[in-house]
């Protein structure tokens, strides 16, 4: 017998304005067979032991607040923890290992963080049991008798088990600790390591200033650092890729690394399938309904474990997850049909902000061309953007001309607007909310129907961004200035977005940048790429746009870093350094377009 899972979503769930309905058309509620029931606070509680799945109540709920997943029976016994009754849940965990890196991937709503809480012991899991008494920490380490997690919640109950762990959002920081930066390592320096991990991940600058001035990027290196300092036997890292570019990513994945050779457990949930493969010696795949519920999969040796999320199927579970796999191409992407048509161009153009100076080589976009924007933090990419829309002047030079129509999405964003999704979409963009084009390129691929009727201030981080991107693109604009799109977005939305920009941008004759660090997307989303180089907060230098092949080789020549092919997935993988691969790539000048497909150097 197939187990069930119901999920009630209490922030869509509006009893008052439907009464009920779900409950009206439950047939065994007809039946006298109480599936339905109502609970103290009038809210509805689907009962998933007699509900027989039949879906009227999800297809007729106006709110779209009501899922039913039928599940293999042999899960039931492996759930872990429940967020009360008709809540998220979650089966399995995933089991780390002395002297390993264990990577997590995954959707985001399917488990990771929650995952992440149980092995830190920041949340006790409930073993499914959200009525009555929770289960006590002996029930809990019975509950994982002969499995390795015994002797692990063992340890994690009676307080042996040192648990050093990094929370996804790092903005929590200023909020706890009020202080210099370099005040609050020292005084977490407990092996001693902080004047070495300070060099590596560059916090010097810092470390003199206020928690609550940094940047993100800042903020990431200091919550990563504080907790690399920790002497602990478990180190959990929650997407410390996140504000990084690409140069500051590759140098946090080496400190991780450089942890599993202390024998210490390391785990990491990481959407940055680069820095994942590079940092992970084995791979979890967790998979399931984002906000209904997620399983986790057995630990995979990395490269397998990457490529099974990828092509969206778990031989061993035999569980299909993704319908398509996601492929890669080995070559730059050309164009069937190269345009001539030049839509905007601009002049040498200089910047100076405070003690920083932006200088950009003039350039041009064609029609139906998406230009993308690499460089490393602090060197004038977003201040390049702000010279386009319009929102900064240039000290010399001419950015684009008058009268050009510019959508923007900043880097950051926040939920600032009082009332629904729905309410903000007719707002900022009117009746082009109705438009079956962007209804089928933006809103369905961004899922936006299932948050309608949310508050704006209640979105996470990543509805937020796709909220953003959405408004962005709707926008009738001439250019499509996008800056950061991939933050909090999981592994499929960040393509998602990418396919969404090109096709708003291809059919509707458009043209857009985007700034971004992953280099995976940039490689889905752009035709041509325009690289920034310089000394970070110092100066700055906006090459003109150029290919993709010779924008790929500029940018990670620079990084010292080249990238092999996995000849299942053809995802570039990086190459250790000075390896024979790495040193013939180099001398070659091919960095990131090869054809080498070999798994291990």
């Amino acid at each position: 017998m197939p187990g069930r899972v119901a999920v009630i979503d209490r922030d869509s769930c509006r009893v008052e304005d439907c009464g009920l309905l779900c409950r009206r058309l439950c047939p065994l509620v007809r039946n006298k067979i109480e599936a339905i029931k109502v609970g103290d606070e009038g809210r509805p509680i689907i009962s998933e032991q007699l509900c027989i799945g039949c879906g009227i109540c999800v297809n007729r709920c106006p709110f779209k607040a009501i899922s039913i997943v039928n599940l293999p029976g042999e899960l039931e016994g492996e759930c872990i923890h429940r967020y009360g009754v008709n809540g998220f849940k979650l089966f399995r965990l995933p089991i780390p290992t002395r002297s390993t890196v264990l990577g997590l991937v995954g959707k985001n709503g399917v488990g990771k963080s929650t995952s992440l809480r149980i092995l830190a012991g920041k949340l006790k899991p409930n073993l499914g049991i959200v009525e009555g008494d929770p289960p006590s920490w002996d029930s809990i380490v019975e509950y994982f008798s002969g499995t390795s997690l015994k002797d692990y919640f063992s340890r994690l109950a009676s307080g042996e088990l040192r648990v050093s762990y990094k929370p996804q959002y790092v903005d929590v920081i200023p909020r706890v600790f009020r202080g210099e930066a370099g005040k609050l390592l020292s005084g977490l320096d407990e092996r001693g390591v902080l004047d070495e991990v300070r060099s590596i991940l560059e916090l010097e600058e810092v470390m003199d200033r206020g928690v609550d001035v940094l940047s993100g990027g800042e903020l990431q290196r200091v919550a990563v650092a504080a907790v690399v300092c920790r002497d602990a036997d478990v180190y959990i890292f929650d997407e410390p890729s996140s504000y990084l570019d690409v140069r500051q990513r590759l140098k946090v994945a080496r400190v991780i690394r450089g942890l599993a050779k202390q024998g210490v457990m390391v785990i990491v949930a990481e959407h940055d399938l680069i820095v994942l493969d590079y940092m992970s010696d084995m791979v979890s795949v967790l998979y399931g309904d984002p906000g209904v519920y997620g399983v986790v999969s057995y630990p995979r040796v990395v490269r397998d474990g990457i490529n099974m999320f990828l092509e969206g199927y778990i031989p061993s579970e035999n569980v299909r997850f993704r319908s398509q796999p996601i492929k890669f191409q080995v070559k730059p992407p050309t164009q069937t049909i190269e345009s001539t048509d030049i839509a905007y161009s601009w002049g040498y153009m200089v910047k100076k902000l405070g003690g920083f100076t932006l200088k950009v080589e003039p350039g041009f976009i064609r029609t139906g061309e998406v230009v993308g924007i690499l460089g490393p933090n602090g060197i004038g990419k977003t201040t390049f953007v702000k010279l386009l829309a319009g929102l900064e002047k240039p000290d010399e030079g001419d950015a684009l001309p008058g009268g050009v129509r510019v959508s923007y999405k900043p880097q950051y964003i926040s939920g600032g607007y009082d009332g629904t999704v729905e309410t903000f979409l007719k707002n900022t963009i009117g009746d082009r909310i109705e438009s079956s084009f962007l209804r089928e390129e933006i809103y369905r691929p961004f899922k936006l129907d299932r948050i309608a009727d949310r508050m704006v201030s209640d979105l996470s981080g990543g509805e937020l961004q796709k909220l953003a991107i959405a408004v962005c693109l709707a926008v009738d604009a001439d250019i499509y200035l996008i800056d950061e799109p991939s933050a909090y977005l999981d592994v499929e939305e960040r393509l998602a977005m990418a396919r969404a920009v090109r096709r708003v941008v291809e059919n509707l004759g458009r043209v857009a940048f985007v700034v971004e660090h992953d280099i995976l997307v940039q490689d889905f989303i752009a035709d041509r790429l325009m690289v920034f180089s310089g000394i970070p907060g110092v100066e700055g230098y906006g090459h003109q746009p150029i290919d993709m092949r010779s924008g790929m080789n500029m940018f990670l020549k620079e990084l010292g870093v080249t990238f092999r092919r996995d000849r299942q997935t053809f995802r570039p993988r990086a190459n250790k350094e000075d390896s024979r691969l790495d040193r013939m790539q180099k001398r070659l000048g091919e960095y990131y377009y090869t054809s080498i497909t070999v798994e291990e150097e």
